[in-house]
């Protein structure tokens, strides 16, 4: 499989290498990132999500990919594409998703990132709609998806305990095709 590298006018999403790893959970396994993600990951937990990771990309040929700003190469997080698959929710549907160090949190990073991944989905993918999924309390989270012209699919929703215990809601936000050209300037 060719590496993967798209441009945004900010940002590269690209493929992950062997030294992204300390960097990314250095910047994002902490309780501010991780608060609606079901807390700091231990060791066993960070080694589970790289081989989803990296596993999403081999068996789909997309996946969460690096997100690094272009004009000092820093890490910022992740953001892409991959099947939504959590137990009781949706499964098999194409789901865009993001995660960012807390000091790119309100500069439209994730909103540009999201904006590129849902345009691979429907260009380069083929996807017909993607959904996103958070926790009910994750307010940033689904105003983003609401900024994105995503709309509420409460016939998505389903409840999970691992990543807000005390309200195990998870809500779904999707994006048809149309909706998303619609959404096109």
């Amino acid at each position: 499989m060719p590496d993967f590298r798209h441009d945004t006018a900010r940002l590269t999403l690209r493929d992950w290498r062997e030294e992204d790893w300390p960097i990314f959970f250095a910047v994002t396994n902490t309780p501010a990132v991780m608060q609606w993600l079901g807390g700091v990951a231990d060791t066993a937990g960070r080694a589970a999500l790289r081989a989803r990771i990296e596993a999403y990309r081999a068996d789909h040929g997309h996946t969460f990919w690096a997100v690094e700003r272009r004009d000092d190469g820093a890490l910022l997080g992740f953001c892409g594409l991959k099947r939504s698959n959590q137990p009781g929710g949706p499964q098999g549907m194409m789901e865009v998703g993001w995660r960012l160090r807390e000091d790119a949190w309100g500069q439209g990073y994730a909103k540009e990132a999201a904006a590129a991944s849902l345009a691979l989905a429907f260009e380069r993918f083929g996807a017909d709609e993607v959904i996103a999924l958070t926790v009910q309390n994750n307010a940033p989270s689904w105003g983003l998806m609401l900024r994105l012209g995503m709309e509420r699919r409460e016939d998505l929703d389903f409840d999970s305990p691992d990543f807000d215990p005390a309200n195990p809601r998870i809500i779904a936000h999707a994006i048809t095709r149309a909706g998303w050209q619609a959404s096109m300037p």
